[in-house]
């Protein structure tokens, strides 16, 4: 609510000086917004100054006056789960709180350190408690493993479930946490690769999953065919429920198979372009890559780890000696960058390739 309160004006050339001197003489009103014209900044207070504090603000700022103004009450500031739990847990066990939590719909997923264990339920309940839209708390049970790239997962509070809808670019995911992979950190890779398509490309996805890429590429372009594959039978169930959810059944076919052997017996020289986003065994597949490119060439979307000491630039080398493998040849490399760190001294990169 509006609230009328004497104030400091000053000239905006001096604003920011002068909003910290009235800080440190301590008669700034903190519940109150400060306010901005073109010329001015208006400061509230929480008293009429003090001759004394008058007397140093004209010491140290050219041109100001005492006035009145109307001002906005400033937003409360809301606690995070880690400020919630400092009456709780001690300095040492809060010093070992995860700082990042993804979030994938209405589920949080977090990794608690082995020392919080004991504390897994309260942790739980206070992110829920500063984060109004999240149902459930998921914490990692272990490591994302097995041909169907799936995590375990323990509820350390709400719902007991793993299942949701994800939003993501105005696309719509069903996602089953416990079934499928699925991550909300490579949103910004899957609006880029879906924006570098060209109208009457020819996609695979190679592993696809609940089809982040293929979703997003179908939903965005008019006249697109996305091959999308995945050997996890849960995924490609998920994929089928995104592909109505998001009404591109004309665009997405699905199939749920070995990539390698779908690449050999359908799937053979008809792509313009290949998603390659199974960054630890990527490698393994540049030969059903290459195999599935058109004749004349086409784009290779290739996601894998580096390890330090590697660097980028081996990685690069690799792919290129591997597509060399194959018959086909690396025209070049259009894009690299680290993605995400995914470990100490780990990175996921993308190298966006040319090849013919």
């Amino acid at each position: 609510m509006p609230k009328k309160s004497i104030c400091i004006k000053v000239s905006k050339i001096h604003g920011e000086k002068t909003i910290l001197l009235v800080r440190k003489l301590g008669f700034i009103d903190r519940n109150l917004e400060i306010q901005r014209n073109r010329n001015f900044l208006y400061i509230p207070l929480i008293h009429q100054p003090y001759e004394s504090q008058l007397e140093i603000l004209k010491e140290q700022v050219a041109d100001f006056e005492v006035s009145t103004h109307t001002f906005p009450e400033r937003k409360k500031h809301t606690k995070t789960f880690i400020e919630l739990l400092d009456d709780q847990l001690s300095p040492h066990l809060l010093a070992s709180m995860p700082r990042a939590m993804d979030i994938v719909g209405d589920i949080a997923i977090i990794e608690i350190p082995h020392e919080l264990d004991p504390y897994k339920a309260i942790i739980g309940e206070a992110i829920l408690k500063t984060h109004g839209n999240l149902r459930t708390v998921l914490a990692k049970a272990g490591a994302i493993s097995g041909t169907y790239r799936t995590r375990e997962f323990s509820i350390i509070a709400g719902e007991p479930k793993t299942e949701t809808i994800h939003k993501e670019h105005g696309c719509r995911f069903h996602v089953d946490l416990a079934q499928a992979y699925f991550s909300p950190r490579l949103s910004h890779e899957h609006k880029r690769i879906a924006s570098l398509v060209k109208e009457g490309e020819t996609i695979i996805d190679m592993f696809a999953g609940v089809g982040p890429f293929t979703i997003q590429i179908a939903k965005t372009h008019k006249n697109v065919k996305v091959y999308a594959v995945d050997i996890n039978p849960y995924a490609i169930k998920s994929l089928k429920k995104n592909i109505r959810l998001n009404r591109v059944e004309d665009k997405v076919y699905p199939i749920q198979g070995d990539v390698k052997q779908l690449v050999e017996d359908k799937l053979s020289g008809i792509a313009d372009r290949v998603i390659m986003n199974l960054p630890e065994k990527a490698i393994e597949f540049v030969g059903a890559a290459c195999k599935a490119i058109k004749p004349a060439g086409g784009i290779v979307h290739f996601y894998g780890f580096v390890r330090a000491p590697q660097s980028l630039e081996d990685l690069k080398t690799r792919l290129i000696e591997e597509t060399e493998k194959y018959g086909r040849k690396v025209k070049g490399i259009l894009f690299s960058r680290f993605v995400r760190a995914t470990a100490p001294y780990e990175w996921q990169t993308v190298l966006d390739t040319e090849i013919h």
